[in-house]
């Protein structure tokens, strides 16, 4: 059974209809912000402790741990990760819930882990 009885109550279907959001000609879709998980270097975890960290919480290999843990060493802090927000808290919580380096009595407390918004580019 024909849903409409004749052509004039057919709608339209030559008519387009845009929704509200969507872009325009020669308008570039919005990037979702990054953001970096900064590592802080400190006096109370080992560099095993944060070649072992990195590797559980990013699946860093060896080698690419020890650049980081030096690159915290000699400059203060390093990016170690870069996602989108949602992604870049949940490797930061998993970096302050590691815990403490068990290598050092000192140490009692997780390493220093920060998020900082990478600048957007032009």
């Amino acid at each position: 059974m024909p849903v409409f009885d004749s052509i004039d109550e057919k709608p339209d279907t030559d008519v387009m209809v845009r929704p509200k959001n969507s872009l325009r000609k020669n308008q570039k879709p919005k990037k979702e912000p990054r953001f970096n998980v900064i590592l802080w270097n400190d006096e109370v975890h080992t560099f095993d402790y944060v070649i072992i960290m990195l590797g559980k919480v990013f699946g860093y290999s060896v080698e690419r741990g020890m650049a980081m843990a030096m690159e915290v060493h000699h400059g203060g802090r390093a990016a170690v990760f870069t996602s989108t927000l949602e992604q870049a808290e949940i490797k930061r919580d998993m970096i302050l819930g590691f815990g403490p380096d068990p290598l050092l009595a000192e140490s009692d407390c997780s390493i220093v882990a920060t998020l900082e918004r990478v600048p957007e580019e032009d």
